[in-house]
């Protein structure tokens, strides 16, 4: 039997709600612990994640002991929650409609055995839980209306509630057959109150919202449904009005608890771009690829001197770094940021990304635009003037600038990309300027970044440490997978960077990355990992590995960034869509369909373009 507790629960007691613009966090008590309304990067109504249930939640459970089960809906983000005690058992229902006027969390409660009786407590704090809301009733009775500042947030119930020490509470029995709808609703201040939305009507068009769009990937075979529970995830969390993809919707989350490994992961990475728009054609979402290509190609438009490494969800460039300083951090974990300062870094391996993702788009039967070829070909010359100079490379060190070796690599990738596309699709470019300046960095990374007597590729020129992104060289086609050179850096990583079976980007330990030591293992790497070994032909290895990321997922299917192979516990933000692209990307990897591992090293161009969407088969290892 369970019982409420005041401080948060573990990262992986959550699951995700969301209406593509916004999402909320839910922990196996009946807690909404964080939400941020109305967007992905708006200041947190509930943040008892970070802090205490003081610092805003929203919980509907029994009174007393019970035992929770949960589930997600067959082919839904609509979240069920059965709480079962000595007297009965009552289902939760938790789930946003797709957006209209308002930003809506619905909650259904249904007897189902018995009788239960519940306890609903809300406290709604604004701005990051520092602000408490002037809360009236509504004019027409049928609920509450909190506001502060620019929010307003409306809470409709047939259910009586009270004031209880800055809590709205209240008390109801849930009996065989009876059902309680809770509605709150996000609006902005200024305005009157929008009508009541249906939750039973809302109930029916999110549940066909969301198994309409799975239902468009024919996804088969042994990994179907975690890659389809992957997919609509990263469907959560994309911001519809955009087609920008936030790497979670938290922030904070630490790397290690207690330490400062503290980030906001509320914004678009460049980094992210490649892997997540194959992710999307694979599985034949072209909408959604064709969107988030679209918002790639708005967020770096100017200047290439001035692309960032990452973008707000709107494609904001000013992402400037503070601290809540009252909120304590995840279990203590402080400091609790809003906003990253690594938005100022620069990276030279986002370049080779965004060339590539433009490269795969047109592949895969995107259409090319004359604008873009232009912007694509600025940011060629920028490479080529500056492919030179060390950078922070791609996890975005706080210490001094290096010469990465995978950020080089990735300055060819942005070469070898240009020219293939100007090669295969007849577009006007310098090639033979382009060609000599691949083979000047080709031969600076072979000259310097690869360590003969150790046979290994390393993380920096001058620096013997290893680094994970190594993994992903011969995938973008630097070396070919059966190069014993590749082979030798795919062993070292191994003797190197596992732990227990997992993988670190690098051992933190021995680098100056500006931080403290200590990090868990970065599921993505994992991933890549599996990826390696498929290409090498250790595809027994790459199977078990797979199979290993995916049982640690949570009761409902998700991944967090990074996971502590001692405790079991996933640390970092939550759920990460990195983590999510790279169980697609893999298991794609180990069917018989074409394959991110086959797709981001070819140099020949497919058959025809993409079929519409809903009409693609992936099927997967069987």
């Amino acid at each position: 039997m369970a019982e409420s507790a005041s401080s948060p629960s573990c990262i992986g007691d959550y699951a995700l709600i969301g209406d593509c613009e916004t999402a909320a966090l839910v922990d196996r008590t009946g807690s909404i612990d964080w939400l941020c309304w109305p967007r992905f990067d708006s200041d947190a109504c509930f943040c008892a994640l970070l802090g205490d249930r003081s610092h805003g939640h929203w919980r509907i459970a029994p009174a007393g002991p019970y035992r929770v089960s949960r589930r997600y809906l067959p082919s839904s983000l609509v979240l069920e929650t059965l709480f079962e005690t000595e007297h009965g058992a009552v289902a939760l229902i938790d789930f946003m409609p797709p957006r209209s006027e308002t930003s809506d969390i619905v909650r259904i409660v249904e007897g189902r055995r018995g009788h239960v009786d519940l306890r609903m407590d809300l406290v709604l704090r604004f701005g990051y839980g520092r602000t408490i809301p002037w809360v009236t009733r509504l004019d027409d009775g049928s609920g509450l209306r909190a506001i502060a500042g620019p929010s307003q947030v409306l809470l409709r119930t047939a259910v009586e509630t009270r004031g209880e020490d800055m809590t709205t509470v209240a008390e109801f029995r849930a009996e065989s057959g009876k059902v309680f709808s809770f509605v709150l609703s996000h609006q902005a201040s200024h305005l009157p109150p929008v009508s009541a939305i249906s939750p039973k009507r809302a109930y029916r068009q999110t549940l066909k919202f969301w198994r309409d769009w799975i239902g468009c990937a024919k996804v088969d075979g042994r990994y179907a449904e975690p890659v389809e529970r992957s997919l609509m995830t990263l469907k959560a969390l994309t911001f519809a009005p955009t087609g920008g993809l936030v790497a979670a919707p938290t922030t904070s989350l630490p790397e290690q608890l207690g330490g400062p490994r503290t980030w906001d992961y509320r914004f678009c990475w460049i980094r992210d771009a490649t892997l997540t728009l194959l992710a999307l054609m694979n599985a034949g979402y072209f909408e959604e690829a064709s969107a988030w290509r679209d918002w790639l190609q708005r967020a770096i438009a100017g200047s290439p001197g001035d692309m960032q490494i990452m973008y707000g969800i709107g494609g904001e460039r000013r992402l400037a770094e503070w601290t809540a300083d009252w909120l304590p951090g995840y279990r203590g974990s402080a400091p609790v940021r809003v906003g990253n300062a690594a938005h100022e870094q620069f990276q030279l391996d986002v370049y080779g990304e965004l060339m590539d993702t433009f490269h795969q788009a047109r592949m895969g039967g995107l259409p090319i635009t004359e604008a873009g070829w232009s912007l694509e070909r600025k940011l060629i010359d920028h490479v080529i003037q500056v492919w030179r100079e060390p950078d922070e490379g791609i996890w975005e060190v706080r210490g001094p600038r290096q010469q990465f070796t995978y950020s080089r690599v990735m300055a060819w990738v942005a070469l070898d990309r240009a020219i293939q596309s100007a090669e295969t699709f007849a577009l006007e470019a310098p090639l033979d300027r382009w060609r000599k300046v691949r083979h000047e960095i080709s031969s600076d990374i072979w000259a310097n970044g690869f360590d003969a007597v150790r046979n290994t590729f390393t993380r920096a020129y001058g620096d013997p440490e290893l680094d994970a992104s190594l993994l992903l060289l011969a995938q973008v086609g630097f070396v070919e997978a059966h190069d014993p050179r590749y082979v030798g850096t795919v062993a070292a990583i191994e003797s190197e960077l596992l732990i227990d079976g997992y993988l670190r980007r690098y051992r933190s330990s021995k680098v100056d990355d500006g931080l403290p030591a200590g990090e868990g293992a970065f599921l993505a790497c994992s991933f890549w990992l599996a990826d390696a070994y498929a290409l090498i032909g250790r595809e027994g290895e790459a199977r078990e590995l797979f199979e290993r990321l995916i049982s640690i997922r949570n009761d409902v299917g998700l991944l967090a960034e990074e996971f502590d192979p001692r405790t079991g516990a996933f640390l970092g933000n939550f759920p990460q869509a990195f983590s999510h692209v790279g169980l697609i990307n893999t298991a794609a990897n180990l069917g018989p369909s074409r394959s991110p591992n086959q797709q981001r090293r070819t140099h020949t161009r497919p058959g025809p373009g993409p079929r519409s969407r809903g009409k693609l088969n992936l099927v997967l290892y069987r």
